[in-house]
């Protein structure tokens, strides 16, 4: 399989994902080798009562591109986060933000990969650093790899 197809069906596999499809109108992703980017708009829905950006959207943008750069490549196994840090370093109330997710380290069943979420006057917002670990399950299309 070459790598561009392999990306599409993770992108695929992110966007029909049930949580994704649930939570997120506007999301975008784009996979390369090493390398994931995840772009949303940001919307009053995902505020806390302070009127910005709820940290679970943080954590999520950020633990998404992560995975998806630890996923561009490895062909036949669906991951795990087993940890994921984040620091979030300041709200954001409007525009579109970018998680930028790369790998770090790799091993046989263990795969390091941090991430920085940008705000579309490209300053950094968040970043985190996770952990992720091979499952037992297979890239195929019950999982919505197709």
């Amino acid at each position: 399989m070459m790598n561009q197809e392999h990306y599409i069906k993770l992108q695929h596999m992110y966007l029909f994902g049930s949580i994704n499809k649930e939570l997120y109108d506007t999301v975008q992703i784009e996979v390369n080798q090493e390398k994931a980017k995840i772009s949303l708009e940001v919307a009053s829905k995902y505020f806390h009562a302070g009127n910005s950006l709820h940290g679970s959207v943080y954590f999520k943008m950020l633990d998404d591109a992560a995975y998806f750069a630890v996923n561009s490549i490895v062909f036949d196994s669906f991951f795990y986060t087993t940890s994921f840090n984040i620091q979030i370093l300041r709200p954001v109330k409007t525009g579109t933000i970018t998680a930028i997710g790369t790998v770090k380290f790799k091993s046989k069943n263990l795969f390091i990969a941090d991430a920085v979420l940008y705000d579309e006057k490209n300053r950094e917002v968040a970043r985190g650093s996770g952990s992720f670990m091979k499952s037992g399950l297979a890239l195929d299309e019950t999982i919505g790899y197709k």
